[in-house]
Formats: C-alpha cells, structure tokens, sequence
C-alpha cells in the first residue's frame, strides 16, 4: 500500500473505516484504459463486471457511489446506469468544480470520501479526499500520492477491491 506523503513528509496510511461515498474516474479505474475505435466513430471500453458488482452492492447498502469522467460516451454512461449509479458526470474538464459541486449539492465532508482515479486529471480532486486510491498500473505520481494503491489493475477489479475492502471492514460486505 502506498501512503500519502503530507507537507511535512510524514507518510498516513488510508483510513477506510471513515468512507461512506465512492467516486471513481472511469478510463484506466474502471475500465483497463483501452479504447476501441471503430469507423463509426463509436470507442467502446470494456468494464469488469465484478466491479459492477461491487458497485451496486455498495448503493444498495446506503454508500453513495459518484463517477467522475473527462470523456463524455452514451455507452459508458448506459453501463453505469445499469448499475443503479445516479451521480454520472461525464465529459468533465475540471473534476475539481464538479466535486465541489457534489459535496455542496449532497452536504458532503471531503473526510468521508475515497476517490479512486489513475491519472494526472484525478491529482487534485484526490488531494482533497480522505482516501487517495488508485489501481496498481496508476501512474506514477498518482501512485505517488495515493494512500491506498489496489493490488489489481485499473479494469480488472480494483473498483471491487477498494469497495469490498471498505465494506469488509464496516460489517456490510
């Protein structure tokens, strides 16, 4: 597990026991970051269904489950309702202004949260979270600041193990 390096270089481990809200970027956390473009200029991904499972247990047992995504696609966002997710902000160029927007509209504490992305777009909405997760094949400075790094890749059940880790953990898996 990575830590989180503070101003004053002290690593923190992850507190899990805190977490009551998930958010998730979608390409490279839930999806492996391939994109397939086809010349109807569809781009189709390919999403881990034990990660769906994940997910819908989660909201099913009262955690609130947000996704926050730069790309904007009909079919992902098809997928995440399937899933029972309501809070889908797709095509989003500034993560930051949207999870504000989140914690305002929902009367959300950033120290509930647990925010998993892989890239360089996630840093900052990460910073402010009580966990910074990432999948194993993050990038490097994501991993960096992360204080939780899943042992699986992005797309291949990291979503499931930060959310069946959190639930294990409150009795509720």
């Amino acid at each position: 597990m990575a830590f989180l390096k503070h101003m004053d270089a002290t690593p923190v481990p992850a507190d899990l026991s805190v977490i009551k809200v998930f958010i998730f970027d979608v390409d490279g956390v839930l999806t492996d970051g391939t994109l397939l473009a086809f010349n109807s200029g569809e781009q189709a991904r390919a999403f881990h269904i034990r990660d769906g499972y994940a997910v819908r247990h989660a909201l099913r047992k009262g955690y609130r489950v947000a996704i926050i995504s730069g790309r904007e696609e009909e079919g992902v966002r098809k997928r995440l309702e399937s899933l029972d997710v309501r809070d889908i902000y797709l095509g989003v160029d500034d993560k930051m202004k949207i999870f504000n927007s989140y914690l305002n509209t929902y009367h959300l504490e950033p120290t509930s949260i647990a925010y998993m992305g892989d890239d360089m777009p996630d840093i900052e909405v990460m910073r402010r979270c009580a966990v910074a997760a990432c999948p194993a094949d993050a990038a490097a400075d994501v991993r960096a600041i992360s204080n939780y790094t899943a042992a699986l890749p992005g797309g291949h059940g990291a979503v499931r193990e930060l959310i069946e880790t959190v639930m294990k953990l409150h009795g509720t898996w």
